[in-house]
């Protein structure tokens, strides 16, 4: 092989498969020499991810970074979505020229490395943003108007018409002024999809400003604990950070009105379980909607998940085909530019 060459390794998954990478990098390398290199990893179905290992300097991965090794060597481009990146991989490929994480956050990746190397890392921001504000309007909807619940009912051969009384039918949106925790690419999705519900807005998000547009439509900007005491409904959308990690607290869980139901798409980390469980076991919330959890998969014996005002599910909310082609098509085109000696649109620092 030339040095005009490339070789360029996808470590794809059952949801980010390796294929889709390599038809967009075809697509928008042209004619670039390329010889591409594919690992499909057993994740999700056979392989969970570790959140946390202190022994690593990077979270949310899967498997450890030896695994990866033989694979890494002599590449010029790596593409990975769950495998963990540390310095001794980087060292594998001393030729490395860039490192494409398609997701959000480069957090399976050392970053420090990286940049002691002179490696670039890019990422996929907002690359889910429209199918998690899309399942956070589906998750509130099927808790308020008790979709699943019917379900399950119904599916169990009962036929539930207490779901029909005035005592356990749910509210429309119309009814609801919904509190937006954090405004960036997916809570911004989110209020427009409510709008046309008739929903009454409020956004805590001390590092944005609403647009004139915004404002004309209704939406209001608030502290946060006055969010959680004017709103019906608190749905959840911070990135997780020092400041954010347990932000919905016991005290702020306390200040919603009564009947109030939290809805949470983003971490687990953001929101204190034990405290969302006495408020929705106690009735002084109605309902909650979770997509995430603070320990995943939680224990199978975990108190929150046997209570019937909740409406559960196993951490989606990003889980569509769009959002994985539209990852694949982002990572080309920083990789492209990389390789043409310019900036990328999307440089993790």
């Amino acid at each position: 092989m030339t040095r005009t060459e490339l070789t360029i390794g996808v470590i794809g998954d059952g949801f980010m498969k390796p294929g889709l990478f390599i038809e967009a990098l075809k697509a928008r390398l042209g004619g670039r020499q390329v010889t591409f290199r594919e690992m499909e990893i057993a994740w999700p179905l056979q392989r969970q991810s570790t959140k946390v290992d202190k022994t690593l300097p990077v979270s949310e991965f899967v498997g450890r970074p030896e695994e990866y090794y033989d694979f890494i060597r002599g590449l010029d481009v790596l593409v990975t979505h769950l495998a963990p990146i540390i310095a001794d991989s980087m060292d594998q490929a001393p030729q490395l020229k860039a490192i494409a994480v398609s997701r959000g956050g480069p957090v399976n990746v050392d970053m420090a490395a990286a940049r002691a190397r002179g490696i670039p890392v890019v990422n996929a921001p907002g690359r889910n943003a429209s199918a998690v504000a899309e399942f956070t309007v589906a998750s509130l909807l099927a808790e308020t108007r008790n979709l699943i619940r019917g379900h399950n009912d119904v599916a169990n051969g009962t036929w539930g018409r207490s779901y029909y009384h005035y005592d356990h039918v749910g509210p429309e949106l119309s009814e609801l002024t919904i509190g937006i925790v954090g405004y960036g690419d997916i809570g911004t999705r989110v209020a427009r999809l409510l709008q046309p519900f008739g929903c009454r807005i409020v956004i805590y998000d001390p590092f944005k400003d609403l647009t004139e547009a915004e404002k004309a439509a209704g939406f209001e900007k608030a502290d946060l604990d006055d969010l959680m005491r004017r709103c019906d409904v608190v749905t959840l959308h911070p990135r997780v950070t020092p400041e954010t990690k347990g932000m919905i607290s016991r005290d702020r869980i306390g200040m919603m009105k009564p009947g109030g139901y939290i809805v949470n798409t983003t971490r687990g980390q953001v929101l204190d379980y034990a405290a969302l469980y006495d408020a929705l076991a106690s009735g002084h919330l109605r309902g909650a909607a979770l997509d995430t959890f603070e320990f995943e998969p939680p224990p199978v014996d975990w108190p929150l998940l046997k209570l019937r005002n909740v409406t559960l599910s196993p951490h989606i909310a990003g889980a569509s085909r769009h959002s994985a082609l539209k990852c694949a098509r982002m990572i080309a085109e920083d990789i492209a530019l990389i390789l043409d000696g310019q900036p990328p649109l999307y440089p993790c620092k």
